[in-house]
């Protein structure tokens, strides 16, 4: 198997509150938008993010009972400086998320804040100065 991702599919519970955030409040476009159940966005080159109806999601399982959840997962942006931490950051506030931790110096010599969708689902707004792009798309972590 080759070391990558093409889809993150995550349950959802409520998908028009999803569209009305990522679609309506932040601008993304999207891919593919199945109302009732699932909606994509390109994430990255070669790279969809999906948010998928949580009973669907649980169904297509195979699974009985209540809808599948999304915990212990955090989806991180990373962008140029700790400005644009917080416009980024600010920008989905007013969209709807809810704050989790406001944006602040890191342990790892970066800056960072949390907020969740209006789902729960937790995103890292980051600057992270030991994380780059090489001009081959690999990226390049190193201690700060």
């Amino acid at each position: 198997m080759d070391q990558r991702i093409h889809f993150l599919t995550l349950a959802t519970p409520d998908l028009d509150a999803a569209r009305a955030f990522y679609r309506d409040g932040l601008g993304w476009t999207t891919l593919l938008d199945v109302p009732g159940e699932i909606i994509f966005f390109q994430s990255a080159p070669g790279q969809v993010l999906g948010l998928f109806d949580a009973q669907k999601f649980t169904e297509d399982l195979g699974h009985q009972g209540g809808p599948a959840m999304v915990s212990g997962l955090t989806l991180s942006h990373n962008v140029d400086g700790p400005e644009e931490v917080q416009a980024v950051f600010d920008a989905a506030i007013t969209a709807g998320a809810t704050v989790i931790k406001e944006p602040q110096r890191a342990a790892f010599g970066g800056y960072h804040g949390h907020f969740a969708d209006p789902n729960g689902l937790v995103w890292e707004i980051c600057h992270n100065p030991g994380w780059s792009i090489d001009g081959d798309g690999k990226v390049v972590l190193s201690e700060v």
